[in-house]
């Protein structure tokens, strides 16, 4: 299948979208949703949940139109935001995948409290622009640490994690003092972030803000209204492109020699598959593996993490173990 979207030479069009939203029988809105989708030939993968849905996809560019205005006219998705790609090939995805979860983006909270009904107060590209510059103003990354090292605005705040989960409670607690300052939070396409709004609202913070259609639509708008861009470097992405450029800025180093270099990669060794950062020297050295082991054939004996003190050492074991 994958051979056969290689061999297209028809372009296609890959966007982003996500709702909240309340879904009574999410495995009923699947079957209508693939149904639906797969009349257009659209690749992805597609979360759906009681929450809402949260989905990533590619449609020839010719029936761009057709598809989007079905998705639009779905009871509960209409004006949905369909973020497209900023850096496309149209290869992202090969196949679609609908999958039922238990939430759209795992996050971890059991406080039956919490509601998605009160969520901080969107803010597009030029209102994060003017936000941003005043001093009383924390913007906060809520994405996960390999992807705020190859791309993040400028003097945003990290919440180092590998997971949505974990950052939640870390971002309150790193934020204890400062309920009453202006809290930007952004993430990739703004389904992590708007989530972690409401959860700064439920603990006590006052003014919560979050990037409307995250870095890919900042991205577009401050291209389109000409704005000066305050996202630097790459914008990690979980396809096979596994980042985007937004700027030819170089944040980040290769794992494996510390020269610059802000491409991923998943190590080549099937035993293992770790996301970790390798520049085209290291690559062909290490024939696209992490680690000398791994390059000769050893199979490692259980997932290795990335850890932030390991960052950057020559020759180690580095990343996450994240196959995309």
């Amino acid at each position: 299948m994958k051979e056969r979207l290689y061999a297209e030479t028809a372009p296609r069009t890959t966007f982003s979208f996500y709702r909240y939203l309340d879904l009574a029988d999410p495995r009923v809105f699947r079957d209508e949703l693939y149904a639906q989708l797969d009349k257009f030939k659209a690749f992805g993968r597609i979360y759906v949940a009681t929450e809402g849905i949260n989905g990533q996809a590619s449609v020839p560019a010719s029936r761009w139109e057709e598809c989007a205005a079905y998705l639009r006219s779905v009871p509960g998705l209409e004006d949905l935001r369909l973020n497209i790609a900023v850096d496309d090939d149209g290869k992202s995805f090969w196949v679609l995948k609908i999958k039922i979860r238990d939430k759209i983006v795992a996050d971890g909270i059991t406080d039956p409290a919490f509601s998605m009904q009160r969520k901080g107060r969107y803010v597009d590209a030029r209102e994060f622009n003017r936000l941003a510059a005043e001093p009383d103003t924390i913007v906060v990354d809520m994405r996960n640490h390999y992807e705020y090292e190859v791309g993040h605005f400028t003097g945003a705040i990290e919440v180092p994690s590998d997971t949505f989960r974990e950052q939640l409670p870390m971002a309150v607690d790193m934020l204890k003092g400062k309920e009453a300052s202006n809290i930007i939070m952004y993430c990739t396409g703004g389904i992590r972030c708007e989530k972690a709004s409401a959860w700064m609202l439920h603990n006590g913070f006052r003014n919560v803000f979050h990037l409307e259609g995250g870095i890919i639509e900042y991205a577009n708008k401050a291209r389109q209204w000409d704005l000066p861009n305050q996202f630097k470097g790459k914008n990690f992405v979980f396809d096979d492109r596994m980042g985007e450029r937004i700027t030819g800025d170089v944040l980040s180093r290769c794992h494996q020699c510390g020269e610059p270099c802000d491409t991923h990669v998943n190590c080549a060794n099937d035993g293992c598959h770790l996301l970790f950062i390798q520049c085209p020297r290291c690559a062909e050295t290490y024939k696209g593996c992490c680690s000398e082991a791994c390059r000769v054939g050893e199979r490692p004996e259980k997932p290795r993490l990335f850890h932030k003190s390991r960052h950057r050492r020559a020759g180690g074991d580095f990343g996450t173990k994240i196959s995309v």
